[in-house]
């Protein structure tokens, strides 16, 4: 008994330790928390042997990647994702059907394979790895910037094409075996799982959701969000189709509940083990004896792999509308292979379509293009054109204030009059070349820099600065800049420009000295004007407002302890009935009074 105790505890603790050594250190050196992981795996795998299940692992790994799919879709709307068409099925479905023939020709002529297996090494290289990309755009902060929307874009039919390709796969093994399973109830069945699910999505999630919420069940909430990704999941792989297709679509289907922050709290924690769970299993998984056998053809093929796509991505975004850079920072993004691939090679090495060596080296080569795109990424980053021009350089002449302001959009020229108005000095630093030179022509003096660098900092005077306010308008960003100056300026005072109420919680986490939601007051003032032009008198909707701001702070103060869905009783859902929530002060009782009795 003891000993199986052991055999299921052993494991994991040596996949955990792995974790906690690798990732910290690889980030702390520059190369990512992913490169990490990988790297954890091969050592506890293929060298020290210490873990042999890599391949099982693996598929409760992949989990990882559907947890990331679905917080993806919790950000992107219906709308949005329609903004996205052009993106989405033009780009994205150009690169597939362009990459898979071109990849699978050199297969056949280079390498001497069949046609159809081929196919399967072309369309399976031609995809790229959803969980590499994103991971390495949240790192930073370009995901919501234009070319990381296109990359997202490119990725998501890619996740997309994957069912059609392993469709494919039966109809390409000797003879056609397994075509039968490729039938038309087979794509009417796929069709009705995504109207099931769309129906499910828009019907009955968010009523379940507000049924649990009202019990005040906190475990049954998070057991409810992991039935909604696992179901909807395991529905789109029952059809055939992806499973992390089917999170994303649940995703998107909930982006606009009213329970998106709660849903996005609950599954963060298990998509950032379980995608680190599964790089590991990658390296886990690397067939050491197979790489060793043929390195010759491992070292010519990844990089020519990366080469070949990256070249391909680059023409196919400047034919679709990109710039030099935006092309070059996607193609040196996604040229890699995916995860996707490691499902797509295994299922044609069991139908026969190539043998399990070539399974293994072709998963070996997407492994470590994998673990080549920190080098891919930082190589396209040398390669950009300058985009600023001369004039736009860093010269911080004449700057040193009492406030630093970071971020000159238009939150921040608001909040700089106030200050100016008061007759302080501001120190004015932003990253947008285009934006420097707009507001000079209204006579603003702002300096061009990142405030995400602690040497531009130092130059416009953080060290002298009593105040820094944080307004820039991209949370990653904004993230960025606490996280660097809490490091290395900790006596500096932090005013910061806040996102969202799930941003405000995690900058007191952060204890910053001040931030505000960058809508939160001008919508307390809308609706006191609104109040007042339904007849209540100023002092009143005064009033009122000001309650609406104390509770209000009072739900953060408990949510900072309890979590995004306490203090739910300090909101107004209904009418206050049957006396008004405050009661006028005597001065607005008598000033009603007497206006009531002039008319």
């Amino acid at each position: 008994m003891e000993a199986s105790v052991d055999g299921i505890y052993y494991e994991p603790l040596l996949l955990l330790a792995g974790a906690v050594i690798a990732a910290p250190l690889f980030k702390r050196i520059g190369l990512g928390t992913i490169l990490g992981y990988l790297a954890a795996g091969v050592a506890l795998g293929p060298v020290a042997r210490l873990i042999v299940d890599g391949e099982e692992l693996l598929h409760v790994a992949e989990l990882g990647v559907v947890f990331l799919l679905f917080i993806i879709g919790l950000e992107l709307n219906p709308s949005r994702l329609w903004a996205m068409r052009r993106d989405i099925f033009g780009l994205g479905l150009a690169q597939v059907l362009v990459t898979g023939p071109v990849l699978a020709l050199v297969a056949m002529a280079a390498l001497g394979f069949s046609l159809a297996a081929a196919l399967i090494i072309g369309f399976g290289l031609a995809l790229s790895s959803t969980a590499f990309a994103v991971q390495t755009m949240e790192t930073q902060g370009t995901l919501n910037q234009k070319y990381g929307q296109t990359a997202f874009s490119v990725l998501l039919f890619q996740d997309m094409a994957i069912a059609p390709m392993l469709a494919l796969v039966p109809l390409l093994s000797p003879g056609g075996e397994g075509a039968e399973a490729i039938s038309g109830s087979r794509f009417l069945l796929a069709l009705a799982s995504i109207a099931a699910l769309v129906v499910a999505g828009r019907y009955l999630i968010n009523p379940l959701f507000r049924l649990i919420a009202s019990t005040g069940a906190r475990e049954a909430m998070l057991a409810a969000a992991l039935l909604v990704v696992l179901g909807s999941a395991t529905l789109m792989q029952i059809a055939g189709l992806s499973m992390a297709l089917g999170a994303f679509i649940a995703g998107v289907l909930l982006a606009d509940s009213s329970y998106r922050h709660e849903l996005e709290a609950d599954i963060e924690p298990f998509r950032g083990i379980l995608l680190g769970l599964f790089f590991m299993a990658i390296g886990l998984s690397l067939d050491l004896g197979v790489v060793i056998d043929n390195w010759y053809l491992v070292l010519l093929a990844v990089p020519a792999l990366m080469l070949a796509k990256a070249m391909l991505l680059y023409g196919l975004c400047r034919v679709f509308g990109c710039g030099h850079n935006d092309a070059l920072r996607i193609a040196t993004l996604l040229p890699q292979g995916g995860e996707f691939g490691f499902v797509l090679f295994t299922a044609a090495s069991a139908a026969l379509i190539f043998s399990p060596a070539t399974a293994s080296l072709l998963t070996a080569v997407v492994t470590l293009s994998m673990a080549m795109t920190p080098v891919s990424v930082a190589l396209g980053s040398l390669l950009l054109s300058r985009e600023v021009p001369e004039e736009m350089d860093e010269s911080f002449d004449g700057a040193g204030a009492d406030v630093l302001m970071i971020g000159f959009s238009r939150f921040g020229q608001i909040a700089s009059q106030i200050l100016l108005a008061g007759g302080r000095d501001v120190t004015i630093i932003d990253h947008s070349a285009t934006r420097v030179r707009a507001v000079e022509k209204f006579g603003f003096r702002i300096y061009f820099g990142d405030g995400r660098r602690k040497e531009v900092l130092e130059a416009a005077g953080i060290r002298g600065a009593k105040v820094v306010a944080v307004c820039t308008n991209a949370r990653a960003v904004t993230d960025a800049i606490v996280d660097m100056i809490r490091s290395e300026f900790p006596h500096v005072k932090l005013y910061v420009r806040s996102y969202d109420r799930e941003h405000t919680l995690s900058l007191r986490a952060r204890d910053v000295e001040y931030e505000i939601r960058e809508t939160f007051e001008s919508a307390l003032l809308f609706g006191q004007k609104s109040l007042q032009a339904l007849g209540a008198a100023e002092d009143m909707a005064k009033s009122i407002a000001d309650d609406v701001r104390k509770r209000d702070e009072e739900r953060l103060a408990i949510q900072s302890v309890e979590g995004v869905m306490a203090g739910l009783d300090r909101m107004h859902v209904r009418p206050v009935t049957p006396e008004p929530l405050i009661k006028p002060s005597r001065e607005a009782q008598r000033l009603n009074q007497m206006a009531e009795e002039s008319e």
